[in-house]
């Protein structure tokens, strides 16, 4: 063997190619605009072919002796062309067939007979031409037709062609352009229709990487514990595997909408450093057949090759629906066949293969039992709405990058905004830097929060809203009802803000409370919670003798809390200690009840709802003259404090500390100046909802 020559060894079973290297492509690389660029030219060259105009010149006498004379002339059609008059004749079709006109007589360039004008003299002007037709035909007789001259104004040929042949056919290719790229996920060429079934799902690695840090993430520490435990499978896998543990496959982050499950998702790609594939539950979803699954089997096939990684799916909800449970009767079941293709995907791939699949969703209560259980998403993290110090730590983290002046304390803003999320603090904080800057303040203060918290809770002032005096009369009475009842019932949460002014889209006035932070609630806190929402009816009714459409939503709130008292919670004598609750849908909209059952419950609510009136009524009628100078202080100030109320209707006959006085002040003296508002949804569990909506702000409509 010749030393020039490479052998190759066998270092391994098998047989080894040697690499070969290509020889280059030759020529350009075939683009699918060429067959763009082609179509259009056969269609110019082709209407090149077939517009000419073959008609042929013949002087005037000629065509006045053997055609106008004859009486063989259709029409004479003129025009200006150049600085003549050229006149076309056309001849009758029943006269073309004449022996002297096939000298003139041409064929299109397809074969066929030409159907413009069969000969065409030129004119001096366009008078000498009538001038010439009237004379020529002045000898005819009477009953002979005359042929006069049509003028008419004739484009450059060529113009008129582009515009009614070319235009239309760019315009065509490009439409045809664009829906292919539409449908191909963008890129080039018609060609990509062919990737439709590709995954959208937007990846993040070492080129585009995630700045968010779990140092941008506060009030979830019991969540994020969960999550650095993840990334620290991704990261560290030896460290549990070599005990015999498994790494996760997936974890499921479920919470109220705003509470930080995608905040905490863009943090795991913040610290994990591995490639993370995001993506919507709707990404999935098409109109074609079977997409959404072409694009689940895409999607873990990009994650295998990206291995170790990790998947987020935000809302997955929207293809993770339970199953069989959709009453539409021969509807699509695309979203099902996406679902049964993620189920297998997530099933399908090793333990070790490093893929582990985040998704969130804020109800789970509609997600199929298969994707839920443990193999698929081995943890469930719930992401509730943060409590006081919670809200401390967003609070912090927001105002970062705020200038606030030195009155502004985290702690007593967490304290005055029970109930609110992740998402609804940053906008108080960023309403609160509007609110300065339109004021034009060189740093944002108290007041600026304590207006942005208002802002975000009633809505915008109605400065220019117009009241009648009588109508603000009513509401007025109404807000003071609110004030009464909870200021001299026990277990109501204690009022810290009463307002007539306008608000929002039709609240004409509002009271707010501050209730204290509980998961559990007793039958004399919900009939107290009542009592408080009926006070502004109850009043209505005792100073005008009359009622109006006012109380609308407190009836909406006391109506959803009794019939939860009665039906969930099991707080009626006659009715026992069942519970009616189905938030996953089970009993598809049939009631798990009899129809005797149904108006037993009906009663039931209506004799609890008549009850707590008669005790609000009796409650207002003994301190009526306490409503009366509450009602005419409002009319005078419109917005009350607490302060204001101590000093009408003197201390509160209860020693009921709020969370702000326990978490910011530690004592029982409260500052009304600093009060905060009350927010719908104060509890942070789905059973709790309905108590939350009558404790918080009431308003009136």
């Amino acid at each position: 063997m010749s030393d020039n020559k490479k052998v190759v060894e066998k270092k391994k079973p098998g047989i080894r190619i040697p690499n070969i290297p290509k020889k280059p492509q030759k020529g350009p690389k075939f683009n699918i605009f060429w067959v763009y660029a082609a179509i259009i030219i056969a269609i110019i060259g082709g209407q090149f072919l077939l517009s000419g105009d073959n008609s042929k010149e013949v002087t005037y006498q000629t065509f006045e002796q053997k055609m106008l004379l004859q009486g063989d002339v259709q029409k004479v059609v003129a025009y200006k062309a150049d600085d003549l008059v050229k006149a076309e004749v056309y001849i009758k079709k029943d006269k073309l067939s004449k022996e002297e006109y096939k000298q003139y007589q041409t064929n299109s360039n397809f074969g066929g007979a030409a159907s413009g004008p069969t000969v065409y003299f030129n004119a001096g002007s366009m008078d000498l031409l009538v001038k010439q037709l009237a004379d020529s035909q002045k000898d005819l007789a009477a009953d002979q037709p005359r042929v006069s001259a049509e003028i008419t104004t004739k484009n450059n040929p060529l113009a008129s062609w582009f515009l009614t042949i070319i235009v239309p056919v760019l315009l065509l290719i490009a439409f045809w352009v664009f829906i292919m790229r539409k449908m191909g996920g963008g890129g080039g060429g018609g060609g990509q229709i062919f990737s439709i079934g590709k995954s959208k799902a937007t990846l993040f690695d070492k080129e585009s990487q995630v700045n968010t840090t779990f140092n941008d993430v506060a009030g979830l520490e019991e969540a994020k514990q969960e999550v650095m435990e993840i990334v620290d499978f991704l990261k560290n896998p030896s460290k549990y595997t070599n005990l015999g543990g498994k790494i996760p496959k997936g974890a499921l982050l479920v919470g109220a909408p705003g509470t930080g499950k995608t905040l905490l998702a863009k943090a795991v790609a913040g610290e994990a450093q591995v490639p993370f594939f995001s993506l919507s539950g709707s990404d999935f979803v098409e109109m074609f057949v079977g997409v959404g699954a072409s694009r689940v089997r895409d999607l873990f096939k990009q994650a295998k090759d990206k291995a170790p990684c990790i998947i987020f799916i935000d809302e997955v909800d929207a293809i993770g629906r339970a199953r069989g449970k959709n009453g539409v009767m021969g509807g699509n079941d695309e979203r099902e066949n996406t679902l049964n293709q993620l189920l297998v995907e997530m099933d399908g791939f090793g333990t070790d293969s490093g893929i582990i699949i985040l998704a969130a969703t804020n109800r789970p209560d509609v997600l199929d039992s298969a994707l839920l259980r443990p193999g698929r998403f081995d943890r469930q993290i719930s992401i509730d709405k943060p409590d006081l110090v919670g809200r401390e730590h967003i609070f912090k983290v927001h105002l970062k990058p705020i200038k606030t002046s030195e009155e502004v304390d985290a702690k007593k803003l967490s304290a005055q905004t029970p109930g609110f999320a992740g998402a609804e603090i940053a906008n108080v904080c960023n309403e609160a830097a509007l609110i300065a800057a339109r004021r034009n303040k060189t740093s944002v203060d108290m007041q600026d929060f304590q207006d942005a918290v208002d802002r975000v809770i009633g809505g915008l002032e109605k400065k220019n809203k117009i009241i009648s005096p009588e109508e603000k009369r009513i509401v007025a009475y109404h807000e003071a009802g609110h004030a009464i009842a909870g200021w001299f019932l026990e277990h109501a949460d204690p009022l810290v803000k009463v307002s007539i002014v306008p608000r929002g889209i039709a609240a004409l006035g509002y009271a707010q409370y501050l209730p204290k932070e509980q998961f559990l609630y007793t039958t004399e806190q919900l009939l107290d919670g009542m009592c408080m929402t009926l006070g502004g009816r109850v009043a209505e009714d005792i100073t005008f003798g009359k009622i109006s459409t006012g109380a609308q939503n407190d009836l909406e709130r006391i109506t959803k809390l009794a019939y939860a008292m009665v039906t969930i919670y099991g707080m009626n004598e006659k009715i026992g200690n069942v519970s009616f609750h189905d938030p996953q849908n089970e009993y598809n909209f049939n009631k798990p009840y009899s129809e005797k059952t149904s108006e037993m419950i009906d009663v039931e609510v209506r004799s609890l709802i008549g009850d707590v009136y008669i005790k609000t009524k009796q409650l207002l009628t003994d301190k009526q003259e306490g409503l009366e100078k509450l009602a005419q202080k409002l009319l005078e100030k419109e917005i009350l404090f607490q302060a204001d109320l101590e000093e009408i209707l003197g201390k509160r006959p209860f020693d009921n500390r709020t969370a702000y006085d326990e978490f910011v002040n530690g004592t029982g003296d409260q500052t009304p100046a600093a009060e905060g508002l009350v927010h719908d949804g104060v509890s942070d569990t789905d059973i709790n909802k309905d108590v939350a909506d009558v404790n918080n702000a009431t308003e009136t409509k």
